[in-house]
């Protein structure tokens, strides 16, 4: 890649979804956790079930309905707890960053609200001093140009 081609852009994320992240990182269970879901979520887990299945059924037991069903039943619990976790994670997640993004919006807000109360006062003392008013002499009491002070 030479200095004039763009390199590609990596996703910005915000400040807190960086810490939730090398929080996670951190927490061998969450990054074990993790993989298992990551996994388990994929055609891969699929296509290697399938598989497993059917030379099970094939090879390896004459009646294989009794010990398969166990072994499919203790995987879909397994397989549904980790699906929980990874729910609730992502619910805390979200609310977590909500909170985040209501401070911050709300942080925001009165900054906007501060600048126009400002500006405000601003243009109304910049009126006063400017504009004219009904006796003929401008709002800080001197007399409007082409007019005589007496």
């Amino acid at each position: 890649m030479t200095d004039t081609e763009e390199k590609p852009q990596q996703p910005r994320h915000s400040p807190f979804v960086l810490d939730h992240e090398a929080q996670r990182a951190a927490d061998i269970q969450l990054r074990i956790a993790d993989k298992i879901t990551a996994f388990a979520g994929s055609m891969n887990f699929v296509y290697i079930h399938a598989i497993v299945f059917t030379l099970w059924m094939l090879f390896v037991e004459s009646s294989p309905w009794p010990t398969l069903t166990l072994i499919v039943s203790l995987e879909a619990i397994f397989l549904s707890t980790f699906v929980m976790i990874g729910q609730n994670r992502q619910g805390a997640f979200q609310q977590a960053k909500a909170d985040h993004d209501f401070d911050t919006a709300e942080a925001g807000l009165e900054t906007n609200t501060d600048l126009t109360r400002s500006i405000h006062q601003l243009t109304t003392e910049i009126h006063r001093h400017v504009i004219p008013t009904p006796s003929g002499t401008v709002g800080n009491g001197v007399a409007s140009p082409g007019e005589s002070s007496e």
